[in-house]
């Protein structure tokens, strides 16, 4: 898994957790490792900060990152400072974080370091285009607190998805939690017209007419569905709605006499429980987006911080059987 090959073929790869210590970082140093030899091509950063020795927010003992010789890395002046490697800076953005400027190097040898990139995904997102710009054919991003918009196809082109223990200690509950995000991953995008039409919608609920006009129900969020003296389906039963898709939207649409389509710009505006989703759908509901993330792989990590201890061979299969995909513990295959 994880061939350089794989991964070249976007221009950007976020890693995310469903949780803290779901090995995360394991994962990162498997693909740096994959890459090394080409090493050249890749940049890695982060969103806020990681790398650090211990989990600071467990603390609990956490892998280092290593720079292979040859990467570009971007990170925080206070931590290009720490770095424990040779490196030549390649360029000091003028966008400062808490941690100072952003500071873009390449490793001249391997090393270690501690990552900490952008605060916000919009400052990722213009980062990724600066490291095209520079020749850079992919971007790696660490994410930091189990933060999902990182993961958004508008900031990252791909993701690899990190569970584990952390997130349950039971298998069937941890199965049962995963797959609901990796389904939310995978739903389906709206027809390509609707697509162009809705990219340029800034915010607000919008009605996707049946005579394929956009209206817009000038709700500028679903919290004022409640008080809204119109009936929001006056004009079909296909909604666009630019923000978050919460427990009590979908409540709301459930109820109605026709079933509804939901459309969202993707997966990572959903925060509504499993429970509030799957009973959305079986009233008959749908939910598309407008541009779907590509997963490339899930890894799981079977030991918890609590002393939790899953069985990696029962968890990869059991895993493998919900979500159709093949699943890896990246410290057992590493």
């Amino acid at each position: 898994m994880f061939e350089p090959e794989d991964i070249l073929r976007y221009r950007s790869l976020s890693i995310v957790g469903l949780a803290k210590n779901t090995g995360k970082t394991e994962c990162l140093n498997y693909i740096l490792h994959k890459i090394e030899s080409q090493a050249s091509r890749f940049a890695l950063t982060s969103i806020g900060v990681d790398g650090e020795r211990c989990d600071q927010v467990s603390q609990t003992e956490k892998p280092e990152i290593t720079v292979p010789e040859g990467m570009v890395f971007v990170t925080s002046e206070k931590h290009y400072r720490e770095k424990r490697l040779v490196a030549e800076v390649l360029d000091i953005s003028d966008e400062e974080t808490a941690l100072g400027r952003l500071v873009t190097a390449r490793a001249i040898v391997s090393g270690k370091v501690l990552l900490s990139g952008p605060s916000d995904t919009g400052g990722l997102k213009r980062l990724i285009a600066r490291m095209v710009d520079m020749g850079i054919q992919t971007t790696l991003v660490d994410g930091a607190l189990s933060r999902l918009s990182l993961a958004s196809p508008t900031v990252t082109e791909a993701l690899v998805l990190a569970t584990g223990a952390a997130v349950s200690g039971n298998i069937p509950e941890l199965v049962r939690q995963t797959k609901y995000v990796y389904e939310l991953i995978g739903l389906e995008e709206v027809e390509s017209g609707w697509q162009e039409l809705l990219d340029g919608t800034v915010q607000g609920v919008w009605a996707l007419g049946e005579d394929g006009r956009l209206v817009d129900l000038h709700l500028p969020s679903v919290f004022m569905l409640d008080k809204s003296e119109h009936d929001i389906l006056r004009y079909g039963h296909r909604l666009f709605v630019s923000g978050a898709v919460s427990d009590r939207l979908l409540q709301y649409l459930k109820v109605r006499r026709q079933p509804v389509e939901l459309v969202v710009r993707d997966f990572t505006r959903i925060f509504a429980t499993p429970e509030s989703y799957y009973a959305f759908l079986r009233k008959g509901g749908q939910i598309k987006v407008l541009h779907r993330s590509r997963l490339l792989a899930v890894t799981v990590n079977p030991v918890a911080p609590s002393g939790i201890v899953l069985d990696s061979s029962q968890l990869c299969r059991e895993m493998e059987n919900a979500l159709h995909i093949p699943v890896y513990d990246v410290k057992s295959v590493g």
